[in-house]
């Protein structure tokens, strides 16, 4: 079985698709910025340009899951899943008008999948 890079909780799935019914095609950023700093942020598509430096970790519910690539220096030992939990954050996520906000749990790869990681080299980065 293919390691992932991104999972999603089943609470963020059903979220997910609500979203999409409502805002059409999304997709994720996770930088080390400024809002929610590391927070992950679902923006519409149409309304978000992915850059050169971006990195693609995969899809979660069928959404392009991206993170700048400084952030993902620091984080690509771990595998990130994306859960939904109440609050606002104090980003622009479309999430946030419903009093709830995208939050990103880690756990360290294995060395095995670390292994596997490195067979399939770098994820790709770039513009959507």
């Amino acid at each position: 079985m293919a390691v992932s890079r991104v999972t999603v909780s089943p609470a963020a799935a059903a979220l997910i698709r609500e979203l999409r019914g409502e805002h059409g095609e999304v997709l994720f950023h996770q930088s080390g910025g400024c809002c929610d700093g590391s927070a992950p942020m679902c923006f519409p598509r149409r309304e978000f340009r992915v850059g050169g430096q971006d990195v693609l970790l995969g899809e979660i519910e069928g959404c392009p899951f991206y993170m700048g690539a400084a952030q993902f220096e620091l984080w690509k030992h771990t595998q990130l899943e994306i859960d939904v939990v109440p609050g606002r954050g104090s980003g622009f996520s479309v999430e946030a008008p419903r009093g709830v906000r995208f939050l990103t749990r880690s756990r360290v790869f294995t060395d095995d999948e670390i292994a596997e990681l490195e067979q399939l080299g770098p994820p790709p980065r770039g513009a959507s």
